[in-house]
């Protein structure tokens, strides 16, 4: 069983930056992948972001550059950064941890943390 705690959410303007985090309670934090969803009201979670194990392999559900996966594997760890927000940005903010490969889908995620609230004022 892994418990995930995610931290950093809150409230910030347009154009602003936020940074995520997600500690793992495990000891073995580096036989997962890991990944950011979020989930705005009235909407279905959408993946935003996977990395691999070691790092070395992340995916993004888009091309902008304005979100940053990465992951200390020291620190049980993962974060999400996030640059030039929008008021579309707007959502529960989750991160997942999946044994194995990366994964865009939320049904291949064993394990979900309690989310937290990022909203972009405008």
């Amino acid at each position: 069983q892994v418990q995930l705690v995610e931290s950093g959410g809150g409230l910030v303007q347009t154009g602003g930056s936020l940074g995520l985090s997600c500690a793992a309670s495990t000891r073995t934090f580096d036989t997962y992948a890991m990944a950011w969803f979020r989930q705005a009201p009235g909407k279905e979670r959408e993946f935003l972001a996977t990395i691999s194990r070691n790092g070395g392999v992340t995916r993004y559900a888009d091309s902008s550059g304005r979100f940053t996966i990465s992951r200390d594997n020291a620190k049980n760890t993962v974060y999400l950064q996030m640059n030039s927000l929008k008021p579309e940005d707007t959502a529960v903010y989750y991160c997942a941890a999946r044994v194995g490969n990366t994964y865009v889908y939320t049904s291949g995620y064993d394990y979900w943390g309690q989310g937290t609230q990022v909203t972009v004022s405008s």
